[in-house]
């Protein structure tokens, strides 16, 4: 039981403040101080590796940071691949010959399978980043200049919050992970933390499926966790797109529209699904303000800034109530309004 010290007086009142604060429009907040973009990065080249184009994630970023990249006026190459490790050490060495001054690790892909290249790449003088890898609460690898973190811990928070309140105060969770993607482990110790501090006496059950196995194992283990606790009445899949084998063993085991499912990423076949009902929320993050926030970031170590703390992308609450803002069908940028665009080039003194 969690010490008298540090219990909410208003649990409820406290986690509809959370919120609350993901329910309005985003407003553009500078991450940093304005700076002359333009100049300092007039014949700087910048090589970004996804971890894998296949990933419509991946494709929706590197559009977004290659637009970027396009406004301010500097040479940005995405190299594209499909998933395989010798793509990605070729773009590290394509960096290198080609005399880059940044590569950046981008959409998921750990410094550490490519770490001896990488220590190439630096005694040749390119500076390495990553984009949307690390959780705000982890410290990047050593091989890493600059890390556009994401705050997949107050994602965590809200995801907590939100099954609290829906449920009555009364979350009776299943959370199903990933260890094997680097910031799951923050992601789901922030719900497992939230819950502990809404509801200490309430019951949570943690479901870890690498990706690998995701179509295989997570359809049959939310099955056994539905069966195994007839009292669950939550579920939450930290990424959404684990969500469609989440919801035939919802259908299999006859908890379809009694027991209610949230996530976490704004896929657009997800947002499909709140639309259609499926889904109770998603919380989305515009990936055009993602891939301006990771191009601000990666300009700011060439410009000699401090590296932002987390991307300023923010997280927006998608439910029944908004998610016709998104698009019919769903894309990955609508229903967070346009404001960074402003933004960015107001704090990179393009205009």
């Amino acid at each position: 039981m969690m010490p008298a010290s540090q219990a909410i007086a208003d649990p409820m009142s406290d986690a509809k403040a959370i919120i609350a604060k993901h329910q309005t429009m985003p407003v553009f907040t500078p991450p940093g101080e304005a700076f002359d973009a333009k100049t300092c990065m007039a014949n700087k080249k910048v090589l970004s590796i996804p971890i894998s184009m296949t990933i419509p994630f991946n494709v929706e970023l590197q559009k977004a940071m290659a637009t970027a990249a396009k406004d301010v006026g500097f040479t940005y190459t995405t190299w594209d691949n499909q998933l395989k490790p010798d793509q990605w050490m070729q773009g590290i060495s394509q960096a290198i010959s080609q005399k880059y001054d940044v590569v950046d690790l981008a959409g998921g892909l750990n410094p550490e399978w490519v770490g001896p290249q990488l220590g190439e790449a630096r005694a040749a003088g390119v500076k390495v980043t990553t984009t949307h890898l690390y959780d705000a609460t982890q410290t990047a690898a050593k091989s890493v200049d600059y890390s556009g973190k994401v705050n997949y811990t107050e994602a965590g928070k809200l995801l907590a919050a939100w099954a609290f309140v829906q449920t009555g105060g009364k979350p009776d969770v299943l959370i199903i992970g990933s260890s094997d993607v680097l910031p799951s482990i923050p992601f789901v110790k922030a719900i497992q933390d939230e819950l502990k501090t809404l509801c200490p006496e309430c019951k949570q059950t943690h479901l870890d499926v690498p990706v690998s196995d995701w179509a295989t194992k997570i359809q049959p283990g939310t099955q056994s966790a539905l069966l195994a606790d007839p009292g669950l009445n939550y579920i939450l899949p930290i990424y959404d797109s684990m969500s469609q084998f989440v919801i035939p063993a919802m259908r299999i085991t006859g908890v379809e529209g009694s027991v209610q499912l949230a996530s976490f990423n704004g896929t657009p076949f997800i947002l499909d699904m709140v639309r259609n009902g499926q889904v109770q929320m998603d919380i989305g993050e515009s990936l055009g303000w993602a891939g301006y926030a990771a191009i601000d970031n990666i300009m700011r170590m060439l410009c000699g800034q401090p590296e932002v703390a987390k991307l300023n992308v923010p997280l927006l609450i998608f439910d029944k109530n908004n998610v016709k803002t998104a698009g019919v069908p769903a894309n990955f940028n609508d229903g967070y309004g346009d404001s960074y665009l402003d933004g960015f080039h107001t704090l990179w003194k393009l205009k």
